[in-house]
């Protein structure tokens, strides 16, 4: 690929690439409508809080890299914006699909992306998902994607998009779990008795300078008696 996108403007193509298939009737996107696209709660991971100069920033990025123009409607007055991803390359549907699921909601496994394809494309199952994966990965002027490491208890692998550049195929998978060194019982027992007697150190000084009388204290004789 010739071009490598950032993280905004990665989430500003995966939008018009998911509004395009969902929604045609308001397709292209205003600024405003892209705007709200790219900060949805649902279906985005991770979610932002993105400005309109943000936004409309990210948009010229990408039209300079001739992934989106300016759409000009017959009567229209907002500007409209329109991605022309198939400039570059000649996706399938299903790819098209795969590549926005991994660009609107980063890596996921097979079966996470047939659940959510939803209104993009339809999946008869997970190894039909995993199917293009591979052939996003073997494409010519690829991959667009790599299978990361499979995390510990997970029954499958997760992929990622590779329009942001390169990824590191091990980077997603959690690190196993490591127990901290316990110091011995006498030096837990120590250290807690020196945190106990700070703690009464700090109260008995609260005390004095309240003039309130530090319990089990003798209480001077009177005068006289």
């Amino acid at each position: 690929m010739d071009f490598v996108l950032d993280l905004i403007e990665a989430r500003a193509l995966g939008c018009l690439i998911e509004k395009e298939r969902t929604t045609p009737e308001y397709y292209p996107l205003t600024l405003n409508a892209l705007v709200a696209a790219c900060n949805q709660k649902s279906n985005r991971d991770p979610e932002m809080q993105l400005d309109e100069t943000a936004v409309s920033n990210a948009v010229d990025t990408l039209r300079l890299k001739n992934l989106v123009f300016l759409s000009h409607t017959a009567g229209g007055r907002t500007p409209k914006y329109a991605h022309q991803v198939e400039r570059f390359f000649t996706f399938t549907p299903q790819e098209f699909a795969v590549l926005c699921l991994l660009l609107l909601r980063g890596p996921q496994t097979p079966g996470e992306m047939r659940s959510r394809a939803g209104r993009l494309c339809q999946f008869a199952s997970p190894s039909e998902v995993e199917t293009v994966l591979q052939e996003l990965v073997t494409r010519p002027g690829g991959p667009f994607v790599v299978k990361l490491a499979r995390q510990p208890g997970q029954s499958a692998s997760r992929y990622a998009h590779l329009l942001c550049g390169p990824v590191d195929s091990g980077q997603a998978a959690a690190e196993p779990a490591v127990r901290p060194v316990e110091a011995p019982e006498d030096d837990r027992l120590t250290a807690l008795a020196a945190e106990v007697a700070a703690l009464r150190a700090e109260l008995d000084q609260l005390r004095r300078q309240l003039g309130v009388e530090t319990p089990g204290a003798s209480t001077p004789p009177a005068d006289g008696i």
